[in-house]
């Protein structure tokens, strides 16, 4: 079966209705063992163009043809922002906390650039609201099973967001080597596994996500204050109540 080809047809309803932005929204990362999860925005107005060709999910498209196509996409969009959040943020808050962070940290970077972001509807790929619980003030989000795949500005962000954590990912994997980064990104594979047996969990890998045998370390005090301290930073980051 062929890739579903995503379309403008949603956001065009939107805009239909009286909006006059869009900021799209997805997240790539968030089943990985080691490295951030990092949610990507990309934003559009009532002017938006053709959609990029070739455009896809990330997830559907080789390594090549995102890295092909991503400058395309930051093109095609009015404003574009990628923000992320550690495998310490999320050992300490949580994966879905972390989608928040990370999403409230993008958004923050398109205020930052003047996007028109105050008065958008968020379109937000799956079927639960990570988001507004960290912004600062609520946004009408909207959620929608398979937006990436459906939506060309989701589709877009997801591009943008999935090349940016690729690119560090493969940056690391010379800083760690031995846990083939730059092939699988930090995700669950054979390989990747056998790493950790034989070298041990980095700084990066997200060691609640680690079961025994492949983990088996000592409750480290310095390291449970250490995370504590970062989840108080993030949270003032945020100016939300620890």
């Amino acid at each position: 079966m062929a890739p579903v080809t995503p379309s403008l047809r949603f956001e065009k309803g939107l805009f239909r209705q009286g909006v006059t932005s869009i900021v799209a929204v997805d997240e790539v990362g968030r089943g990985a063992l080691a490295g951030p999860v990092a949610v990507g925005m990309v934003v559009i107005d009532t002017a938006v163009k053709r959609i990029p060709p070739g455009l896809r999910d990330s997830k559907l498209l080789p390594e090549p043809v995102r890295e092909a196509l991503e400058p395309a996409c930051r093109r095609w969009a009015l404003h574009h922002a990628v923000g992320i959040a550690s495998a310490e943020e999320i050992d300490t808050l949580g994966i879905i906390h972390c989608l928040g962070l990370a999403g409230a940290r993008a958004f923050t970077q398109l205020q930052q650039q003047g996007a028109p972001v105050e008065e958008a509807t968020l379109i937000l790929d799956g079927n639960h609201d990570y988001l507004n619980a960290l912004l600062m003030r609520p946004a009408r989000v909207v959620t929608r099973i398979k937006a990436d795949r459906d939506c060309a500005s989701v589709a877009a962000a997801s591009v943008i967001a999935k090349v940016h954590r690729d690119r560090q990912m493969i940056a690391h994997d010379a800083d760690y080597p031995g846990y083939g980064w730059a092939g699988n990104k930090g995700y669950s594979t054979p390989e990747h596994f056998a790493a950790i047996d034989e070298l041990g969990p980095t700084a990066l890998h997200r060691l609640t996500w680690l079961k025994p045998p492949t983990l088996d370390l000592p409750f480290d005090g310095a390291a449970e204050a250490s995370a504590a301290d970062a989840a108080e930073a993030a949270l003032r980051e945020l100016e939300l109540p620890a």
